[in-house]
């Protein structure tokens, strides 16, 4: 059950909230992202390429700038200066043709049970996704389980956080940004690398296991688990 000191629930989206294969995703995304650059010129592959380089820009994102500038300034390298151009049609994107992917997500209709039971008990609720999307395709991926950035009360985006998961200074930007300290707040999360980051924030961790990762088998077995239904009743919420 929640400690009583826990005043704050942070939820990862992907594979938490939003229960998805996260090959398929990827696959999809980019096919649909692919599909939306090549009238511009832009060939699949290294497109593909420049968003994964962008990608490992972010992540070793060391605080000194905001995520989407050094998703941008690496994308650039790779594709040329002008790409930059492209920003208004990527959020264009975000906010329309990426709603394809959805098809390569599955359902939960507990996320926003979850949610809005938590809020209902006094705490305050943070999507604490990695912040590699601009707020916009965070915004479009809440909407496949029926939220929205403003059910929750902060929310991490590429245009506003300088950090990013597996980082533990990810989860001390949260702190810093929210007021709370980490023995306050509870991570809920699906990625045993990224998620399981917080600890070494100071923050608990229950790990939801319905799309569980753990590709360096990590021993799990110490920290509080279960699927998305079982975590609603852990949680004192059914």
């Amino acid at each position: 059950m929640l400690d009583p000191q826990i005043t704050t629930v942070l939820f990862d989206l992907d594979g938490t909230l939003l229960p998805m294969e996260l090959e398929a995703f990827t696959k999809t995304y980019f096919g649909l992202l692919a599909k939306k650059a090549a009238p511009y010129g832009y060939e699949p592959e290294p497109l593909v390429a420049a968003v994964w380089k962008g990608t490992k820009a972010m992540v070793k994102n060391d605080g000194s700038k905001p995520n989407d500038q050094a998703f941008w300034d690496t994308f650039a390298q790779v594709l040329g200066e002008d790409v930059k151009k492209l920003r208004p049609e990527f959020d264009s994107f975000y906010a329309k043709e990426f709603h394809g992917a959805k098809a390569a997500c599955g359902e939960n209709p507990l996320a926003k049970r979850a949610v809005e039971g938590l809020k209902a008990k006094g705490y305050d609720v943070i999507l604490a996704t990695n912040p590699i999307f601009p707020l916009v395709g965070v915004r479009t991926r809440l909407s496949w389980v029926g939220l929205t950035p403003e059910d929750f009360s902060h929310v991490t985006a590429y245009e506003t956080y300088t950090t990013c998961k597996p980082n533990p200074a990810y989860y001390e930007e949260i702190l810093r940004n929210i007021g709370k300290r980490p023995e306050e707040c509870l991570m809920v999360g699906n990625d045993a690398q990224e998620d399981t980051a917080a600890l070494k924030a100071g923050i608990p961790v229950y790990l939801v296991t319905d799309c569980l990762l753990n590709s360096a088998g990590l021993d799990l077995s110490s920290i509080p688990q279960g699927s998305f239904s079982e975590f609603l009743h852990w949680a004192g919420l059914e």
